[in-house]
């Protein structure tokens, strides 16, 4: 494919995996349950590769292999539609994973116990630990397999280890802490907008404890502790006042399309209240996706020789971000939170939208920074007159997008589990299989948010010389560099926006066990009514 509808294909392949989750979610939390959700989940997962590994194999389904020099031959309708398919079925068994996995993982701690409880936010970083280790095996062990044996291997060897993976998963069924579902949590917060609606030309009453509480409701989905009243988007407390034709049914089972309690209340406020911080997150994803494409492309033009007969494959450089984000998770677990910690008294260290601010600033400096390495790289070429040979090699070492690489891996470290302890910690008890789906919509959204940055600017950078800032067939002569420096920019942008509402943002409060657990500190209670 051309390199831009290259580029475009995969941010939104990528895009659309991490769009499903929200669905996955949805089964899981509504009737489903995370356990069977993942299983499923992971079966339409194992025929989607079977199927990818499949076309890599069979010579029908693929375009034949096209030598050094030699024009590629596109792959016909029919051979696009089994690819097509093939990332369509991993595409929605990640969406039952994804957002089931991690959360699932949480519920094996008992939050109601306070020594369980401070090893959630642990349980994040090492579980993104273990999947950057295994995203490492798959940009070097795999990527050499598919370079130097074939794409049959190379396909071949993740589906028997996703197959194994299932097995194992599911004989360990008894050794789990499975939650129910609690009906489906959208249902609910659609309940409190009609029921707000509906009663939306009441007076405000003049007492927060006036209005409407039912425990016994609320059980199943409060197990943790109920969400306490907040001051913030009264409009929306109108769905639990109390009026005449209510209070009959009030001390059994409302209609909850015209009334409904404070903590269902509260969980659509704290929705609300994630949501500008939730989207702060979109842009991280957009400058990460680059290594994928244009850094990628980059890296394909480099000297990428070790020694005299091997060299780095493009696809591993990648190798890099991973190295350096496991080393900055460590590092943060073993030696930033135990010094932080004393001076802020603070379990986790910092808060996660500390760290989130971290990661943001250091994704800044990653892609300022890549543009001038597409300088050098771009100075090499012409130097050495390969301005006009994209297929060359230009004699610069591979080693120069290294930085980049590497604070990409840094700012992850610090800003998605940040965001992914944020998601889980914020979100309502009953929705965290929603919360982690909310993590990788910003994933999917932050692909897409490429895909339309790469299509604009190759539209609009167009010069009548045939000139363009992301030229299709000869990135030496583009000017990739102002591509990057804009994605610098809007990042700048989004951490004004970011710190802004961090700022005025409002942590959950969580009565439990006469207790409310308010940021990062505890506060005694007296009598609850």
């Amino acid at each position: 494919m051309p390199i831009t509808r290259a580029a475009n294909t995969l941010t939104n392949f990528g895009g659309t995996a991490s769009l499903t989750p929200l669905l996955g979610a949805f089964i899981a939390d509504s009737f489903a349950g995370r356990f069977w959700t993942i299983t499923v989940a992971s079966v339409i997962y194992q025929i989607g590769m079977i199927s990818l590994t499949l076309s890599a194999i069979l010579p029908n389904l693929r375009p034949p292999p096209c030598e050094n020099g030699q024009i590629c031959q596109q792959a016909n309708m029919g051979q696009l539609a089994i690819l097509y398919i093939s990332l369509l079925l991993t595409a929605i068994g990640s969406g039952g994973i994804r957002p089931c996995v991690v959360a699932f993982g949480a519920d094996q701690f008992d939050e109601t116990d306070e020594k369980q409880k401070t090893s959630t936010w642990k349980f994040f970083n090492w579980y993104y630990f273990c999947m950057g280790v295994s995203m490492l095996v798959a940009v070097t062990v795999i990527v050499y397999i598919q370079d130097n044996i074939g794409w049959g291997w190379g396909l071949g060897v993740p589906s028997i280890a996703m197959a194994v993976s299932i097995v194992a998963f599911v004989f360990g069924y008894p050794l789990y802490r499975n939650m129910d579902p609690s009906g489906s949590p959208f249902t609910r917060l659609v309940q409190v907008c009609v029921a707000a609606y509906k009663k939306r030309n009441l007076p405000m009453v003049s007492d927060a404890n006036m209005l409407y509480e039912n425990e016994e409701l609320d059980a199943s989905i409060s197990i943790a502790g109920r969400l306490m009243h907040t001051k913030q988007m009264k409009f929306l407390d109108k769905a639990a006042i109390v009026t005449e034709e209510d209070y009959a049914k009030s001390r059994s089972k409302p209609n909850l399309w015209r009334l409904n309690t404070v903590h269902r209340v509260e969980e659509l406020k704290s929705l609300l209240r994630m949501g500008p911080i939730w989207a702060s997150g979109i842009l991280l994803f957009t400058a990460y996706v680059q290594q994928n494409t244009f850094s990628l492309q980059q890296a394909k033009t480099m000297d990428r020789h070790l020694t005299k007969s091997f060299q780095i494959p493009a696809g591993s450089m990648s190798v890099f971000t991973l190295t350096s984000m496991l080393a900055t998770i460590v590092f943060y677990d073993r030696v930033f939170v135990p010094i932080t910690r004393r001076f802020t008294g603070v379990e986790r260290g910092v808060s996660f939208l500390s760290r989130m601010g971290i990661g943001f600033t250091i994704s800044i400096l990653a892609t300022f920074i890549a543009g001038f390495m597409e300088i050098k790289r771009k100075n090499v070429a012409f130097a050495h007159g390969l301005a006009d040979k994209p297929h060359e090699t230009i004699p610069i070492m591979v080693f120069w997008l290294v930085p980049q690489y590497s604070l990409h891996g840094v700012a992850e470290a610090f800003m998605s589990i940040g965001h992914l302890e944020f998601l889980y910690d914020q979100a309502p008890e009953s929705m965290r299989s929603t919360a982690a789906a909310l993590f990788w919509m910003a994933i999917s959204a932050g692909n897409y948010m490429s895909t339309l940055l790469v299509t604009l600017v190759h539209k609009f950078s167009q010069g009548k010389d045939g000139s363009n800032w992301l030229p299709d067939d000869n990135l030496n002569k583009g000017r990739l560099e102002y591509f990057y420096w804009m994605i610098t920019l809007l990042q700048v942008l989004n951490l004004v926006y970011y710190l802004f509402c961090a700022k005025f943002y409002t942590f959950k409060p969580l009565e439990i066990a006469h207790k409310v657990d308010h940021k990062d500190h505890e506060v005694e209670l007296g009598t609850h009514v």
